[in-house]
């Protein structure tokens, strides 16, 4: 195992006198919303301690402390809880795209990783306290026969059950709600559960197989000359909502800071095809390019976040708009692309959102 580090102590960090800084642990920092939750918080000026797999990918960690571990090993996991944080935030999870999640070559490990993640974060915090914690679910949970019309999809939280997900990582997800849930109940833990829906942005993974579909058709239409064909699973009519990272991070932190536990959904209610989402990034990038189907793995037929129970109990949703969202991230990806950042690369194995 990595050697951990050694963590400066909050009150080693300059918070004016008088003033508590929050101590604040990010589980799953070296991921994508990760990284950007660690910068987040950096910014309101707590005291933040990452861990994960690996580092940040595409920049340094705005960490103060930052443990290189595996969240698997129960020893890890105790050594990083040793102190009372006001705030943990557990993204720790196996998973990718739908080329990593619906082959079913990955499950077993899926199911395992990240279930031994959670059972080890909430025992730690079971015995050390904390001021909450908030855990990322997934849309994934919904069920598969909610989702077949693609214009009209059913992700009301309160559809979850009868429980059908269309994969493992979606049982995972859900037995790992429960999971918070019966902790908050029977250990009096402040739990926060939240399902986001198909977060992206700048600084994700584009390739090596666990990268989304808008990142993933960044860099396809950015490898591509106006005039050529790329490809996209499937006929392409498949519905999805996306949501802007910046916006799921304003969503977390105000569902950590509520007394509420959800589950919500946290996600945009912004739907398009996958077709549609193609040729947004083609005008964005000036370029005529066309589709070309092919045989893939895909999921269910329609995803979109209903928005209704999160606007209700905490009077907000996401508002920004999809193609701003995708403007930005074109941009970051195809400046990785032109630096000779495009080549495929080999999936690093468990790590984080």
């Amino acid at each position: 195992m990595p050697k951990k580090t050694v963590a400066e102590r909050p009150e080693q960090s300059g918070q004016a006198a008088g003033n508590k800084m929050k101590s604040i642990l990010v589980c799953g920092a070296g991921g994508f919303i990760g990284a950007h939750l660690v910068r987040r918080l950096k910014a309101e000026g707590a005291w933040v301690r990452g861990v994960d797999l690996k580092r940040p990918e595409f920049r340094d960690s705005a960490a103060d402390d930052f443990v290189v571990g595996d969240l698997r090993d129960p020893l890890l996991v105790g050594a990083v809880f040793d102190r009372r944080y006001d705030e943990v935030y557990q993204l720790a999870a196996d998973m990718g795209g739908a080329g990593f999640i619906f082959t079913g070559g990955n499950d077993a490990a899926i199911m395992h990783n990240s279930a031994l993640v959670n059972i080890n974060v909430l025992d730690a915090v079971q015995r050390h306290g904390t001021g909450g914690i908030f855990y990322s679910s997934s849309a994934c949970i919904y069920p598969q026969t909610n989702q077949q019309d693609p214009a009209n999809p059913n992700c009301a939280e309160d559809s979850a059950y009868p429980a059908d997900p269309d994969s493992e990582y979606g049982w995972e997800k859900l037995f790992s709600e429960r999971l918070y849930l019966t902790y908050a109940r029977c250990h009096g833990l402040l739990c926060h559960v939240a399902r986001y829906h198909n977060v992206f942005g700048p600084e994700g993974i584009f390739d090596g197989g666990r990268e989304k579909a808008p990142a993933a058709l960044c860099r396809k239409v950015a490898l591509a000359k106006s005039g050529d064909t790329i490809e996209i699973w499937g006929d392409g009519e498949q519905t999805r909502s996306f949501l802007y990272i910046d916006e799921c991070l304003e969503g977390t932190l105000r569902l950590t800071r509520s007394g509420w536990a959800g589950p919500v959904n946290i996600g945009s209610e912004e739907m398009v095809t996958i077709n549609q989402l193609a040729l947004m990034l083609a005008d964005i990038a000036g370029k005529k390019l066309m589709l070309h189907h092919i045989d893939g793995p895909l999921g269910v037929r329609g995803r979109r976040s209903d928005n209704a129970l999160i606007e209700r109990k905490l009077g907000w949703k996401p508002g920004r708009s999809l193609v701003s969202g995708l403007e930005a991230t074109y941009a970051w990806i195809e400046a990785q692309v032109q630096a000779g950042s495009g080549q495929p690369r080999k999936s690093a194995g468990l790590g984080a959102l």
